[in-house]
C-alpha cells in the first residue's frame, strides 16, 4: 500500500504536519500497511559513520552483589573508560526491587503502543501536559529525517506528575518502575560518588536524583531496517540514565580507541540486567573523568518491536542562583576546571533549541 507520507523532500514540512497531525505515530504507519520506509524517516547511509567491534568486544558489567567498595571501584572504571556498563544483581533485598520489574513495565508500555489507533490518538500530543506526552520524534520538526521510534515521556520530577494522564494500560507498571528505578539511581551515583574520591552521598545532595524524566520508547516493525534509525547517534544531556531494555537489542555504543579510531559496540541485551550511562552533566560535574559517549539504536525490528524504558536523571534544583559545572572538590591547581558554571534552565534551554545528533552539551560549556 501506498504511503501518504513518501512525497518528495520538497514537501516535507507539509508531510511532516500530516504525519503528526494523523496522532498515530510510526506504529500507525505500520497499521496502514507501509511496505517501505517513507522519505521523511530515509536516513543517507545510516550505518555507515564507524565500523562494528570485533565480536566479543562489550559494554563492563558491574555487579551489586561485590562488596560496596569493589562495586565503586568496578563502575568508577566503567564510566572513565566506557560511560556505560551492565548493572546485574539489583534485585538484591537491600533495593527492594521485585524480581517481576522491570519486565512488568515493559510489558505494559508494549500494551500500550498495541492499542487500537483511536485509542492511542486519544493521548498524542507534543504539550507535557499535566507531566505526560505521547509523540513520535522529540525534534520531529528539527531533525534532517525522523526515526522509527514512539514514546511516552513522563516527567516524575522535579514535580510530580497528573498520574491520570498517563495511560491506564501502563499507569500502575511505570510508577512503580520509577520508585524502583530511583532506588537503584541512588545506589549507582553513590558508587560514582565514591568512585571519584567523594561521599556517596555527594551528588544525591547536589539534586542529582530530583529532576527525573521516563522516556518509553516503541520502535515498531520496520520493512526496510537498513534504511532508518531507532535513535541516531547522540550523548544523553542529564547526569545519568538507567534503561530497561526487551529482548529485541539494538542499542550501540561508540568506542574510541588509543589511537583515535573508533567502532560500534553492541549492547546486547543481558537477562535481568540493567544499562547504566553517564551523561553530559555527570562528565561535566567530574570534570572529564567519567565520559558521556555516543550511543545509537540501529534498527534490529524487521519481525518484532522492540521496547525500552530511560529514566533520566537529572539535578531539581534549578533556581538562579543554582549553579551547576565542576564539583570544587575535583578542581585543583594541577586540575583546572574544564566548564564553565551555568544554570538548569540555560542547560536545558541549550538542549532543547537542537536536533538530538547535534554535538554535545558539554560542548557549550567547555571553557
Amino acid at each position: 500500500m501506498a504511503s501518504p507520507f513518501s512525497a518528495p523532500q520538497s514537501d516535507r514540512a507539509v508531510l511532516l504536519k500530516a504525519f503528526d497531525e494523523a496522532r498515530t505515530g510510526v506504529r500507525g504507519l505500520v497499521e496502514s500497511g507501509v511496505s517501505s520506509v517513507p522519505a521523511l524517516f530515509v536516513h543517507p547511509d545510516p550505518y555507515a559513520s564507524a565500523p562494528l567491534a570485533p565480536p566479543g568486544v562489550s559494554i563492563p558489567v558491574v555487579d551489586l552483589s561485590l562488596p560496596a567498595p569493589l562495586a565503586a571501584a568496578a563502575a568508577a572504571e566503567a564510566a572513565r573508560s566506557w560511560g556505560f556498563f551492565h548493572l546485574v544483581n539489583h534485585h538484591h533485598q537491600a533495593l527492594g526491587v521485585p524480581e517481576d520489574y522491570p519486565t512488568r513495565a515493559l510489558a505494559a508500555v508494549r500494551a500500550f503502543n498495541e492499542l487500537p489507533a483511536t485509542e492511542r490518538a486519544a493521548h498524542y500530543g507534543r504539550a507535557m501536559d499535566g507531566g505526560v506526552s505521547y509523540f513520535s520524534n522529540f525534534d520531529l520538526f528539527r531533525a534532517p529525517a525522523a526515526s522509527w521510534r514512539d514514546t511516552v515521556q513522563i516527567a516524575f520530577g522535579p514535580a510530580r506528575p497528573d498520574l491520570a494522564r498517563i495511560p491506564a494500560v501502563c499507569r500502575d507498571e511505570v510508577v512503580e518502575w520509577d520508585a524502583h528505578a530511583t532506588a537503584v539511581g541512588r545506589v549507582v551515583l553513590g558508587l560514582l560518588s565514591e568512585g571519584l574520591g567523594l561521599a556517596p552521598t555527594r551528588l544525591e545532595e547536589a539534586s542529582c536524583l530530583e529532576g527525573k524524566a521516563m522516556v518509553c520508547h516503541y520502535y515498531p516493525v520496520c520493512p526496510e531496517p537498513e534504511r532508518t534509525m531507532g535513535v541516531v547517534s547522540h550523548t544523553d544531556p542529564g547526569v545519568l540514565t538507567v534503561l530497561a531494555q526487551d529482548g529485541v537489542g539494538g542499542l550501540q555504543v561508540k568506542q574510541i580507541d588509543d589511537d583515535g579510531g573508533s567502532h560500534w559496540v553492541d549492547v546486547k541485551p543481558v537477562p535481568s540486567a540493567l544499562v547504566i550511562n553517564v551523561g553530559d552533566l555527570l562528565q561535566i560535574m567530574s570534570n572529564d573523568k567519567y565520559k558521556s559517549v555516543d550511543h545509537r539504536v540501529i534498527m534490529n525490528t524487521r519481525k518484532e518491536a522492540r521496547v525500552s524504558i530511560a529514566i533520566f536523571f537529572n539535578p531539581g534544583k534549578r533556581g538562579d542562583s543554582d549553579l551547576y559545572g565542576p564539583l570544587p572538590e575535583l578542581v585543583s591547581s594541577d586540575s583546572p576546571p574544564k566548564y564553565r558554571n551555568f544554570t538548569m534552565p540555560e542547560f536545558l534551554g541549550a538542549f532543547f533549541r537542537r536536533d538530538l545528533a547535534s554535538r554535545a552539551l558539554s560542548d557549550h560549556f567547555k571553557l
